[in-house]
């Protein structure tokens, strides 16, 4: 086994998740899913599919009626996007992973936005590529990003700028101007931008349909690749089925990649994305009031219990706070699960960025279970 594998760390958070393995008490809040199923048109179409023996292999992009209806998709988000830039992959991780080997390789340096989902960092370590961080730092519980030091971060010798936004964990969110300083400052480095958007449709103030997307202001020359999936906004994580948004003229080479790693996403799963796009606008924007529900149900509580720093995020699905005096964040949410039956994510999954920090998914089909949740919060501070 190669070293940078052995030497990968493994998740925090699936440490937490395995310690309250087998108990019925825990009311847990460490994943990034709801606990709402898939809705039931898309269940209904994968199982057509499957009834209708829709069980063999598909191109490696993906059905060409998917990848239209993508491309609409997102056409109707930020402009047009032709087909030909789609590539259907086997969930948003799979889309990031085949992004990171079609643009990244040994020595190379991608610089990342933190703190993150560890995958998403992990990738190009696991190419042999360095990872150079720039940290989002919390001003009263709400993180920002110090745009001068990223883009003193990012060289000529950046390959990859790696951006998620929103963010997971902290939900920050980039601004139009942040997105257009980036973007230019990186057509003078000839720096990639990959950007993580899945949380795209998960943004709560403004009345805005999407968050702001590097697709709204880029041009058909930018080096730009934008990964997708159907997990968050579509409440599809089990599924995974994702997608790619290419420069043209790259998709043989994804095409390459998709064969050596999972060849196709399987028919069913497609069809089933297929009819999550069907009822996107029907079913979205129900999503994103209850999930504005459960965030400002759970933020408020939050903000009323003694020593807790967390500010509300602008989107995503988390809430990222800090109890004073509980620094060791891996510690206090193992703890939490022992003694209290509450199960959260620790920040230092994400990073050390995120250490001290706690991260609560409140994407809960039942917003009394966060009442529930913060009082076992509270007990476990009074202690």
């Amino acid at each position: 086994m190669r070293d940078t594998i052995q030497t990968l760390p493994a998740s925090k958070i699936r440490e937490v998740a395995n310690a309250g393995l087998g108990r019925d008490d825990v009311l847990a809040f460490w994943f990034g899913e709801s606990d709402e199923v898939t809705p039931e048109p898309v269940r209904r179409a994968a199982a057509r599919s499957l009834e209708a023996g829709e069980t063999f292999y598909s191109h490696n992009l993906g059905l060409p009626e998917l990848r239209e209806a993508i491309a609409a998709y997102a056409s109707a988000l930020h402009g047009p996007v032709d087909a030909g830039r789609i590539a259907v992959t086997s969930s948003g991780v799979n889309a990031l992973m085949l992004a990171m080997q079609l643009l990244v390789g040994a020595g190379d340096e991608v610089v990342a936005v933190v703190p993150v989902w560890p995958n998403l960092t992990a990738q190009p370590e696991i190419l042999g590529a360095t990872v150079t961080r720039v940290p989002l730092r919390p001003q009263g519980g709400r993180w920002a990003l110090d745009l001068d030091e990223l883009l003193a971060r990012v060289t000529e010798r950046s390959r990859v700028l790696l951006v998620n936004a929103p963010n997971n964990p902290t939900g920050w969110t980039l601004t139009r101007a942040e997105q257009q300083a980036i973007l230019e400052h990186c057509r003078r480095t000839g720096t990639w931008i990959v950007a993580d958007e899945v949380y795209e449709r998960l943004v709560f103030d403004g009345g805005a349909q999407a968050a702001p997307s590097f697709l709204d202001i880029a041009g058909d020359g930018d080096r730009l690749v934008v990964v997708h999936s159907f997990s968050k906004s579509f409440l599809m994580t089990g599924w995974r089925l994702g997608w790619l948004v290419l420069p043209a003229g790259h998709h043989d080479g994804i095409g390459k990649l998709l064969e050596f790693n999972s060849s196709c996403a399987p028919v069913f799963v497609q069809r089933g994305g297929l009819a999550a796009l069907g009822i996107a606008e029907s079913f979205v924007p129900g999503l994103v009031g209850r999930l504005r529900g459960c965030r400002d149900r759970l933020v408020a509580g939050l903000q009323a219990l003694p020593g807790v720093t967390v500010a509300s995020p602008p989107g995503g699905m988390y809430a990222f706070f800090r109890v004073e005096g509980r620094d060791d964040s891996l510690a206090f949410a193992k703890a939490l699960v022992r003694d209290h039956g509450l199960g959260l994510a620790p920040g230092a999954a994400f990073g050390p960025e995120g250490e001290g920090w706690l991260r609560w998914c409140f994407a809960s089909k039942d917003p009394a279970r966060l009442d529930a949740g913060l009082e076992r919060l509270a007990a476990a501070i009074r202690l």
